[in-house]
């Protein structure tokens, strides 16, 4: 979970810099994440896949949610 500071933070950003950090955190932690037998290295993406995953199934229920419940007034 990320605090209020970093949060807004990171939405103050212009796309671009958003970009830039995403893809420094890439280049910082790709190499551990393939580091290690395949077995290990296959079972932490697999990992990585449920995660996004159940990120997006709540993201699509909240998004039908607020579609049959109409806008907030």
């Amino acid at each position: 979970m990320m605090s209020k500071e970093t949060e807004e933070r990171i939405r103050a950003m212009t796309n671009a810099q958003r970009l830039e950090m995403t893809l420094e955190m890439i280049r910082f932690n790709l190499p551990a994440m393939l580091y290690g037998p395949s077995e290990v290295v296959d079972r932490r993406f697999e990992l990585l896949r449920r995660q996004n995953d159940e990120r997006n199934r709540i993201v699509l229920e909240r998004l039908a949610s607020t579609r049959n419940h109409g806008p907030a007034v």
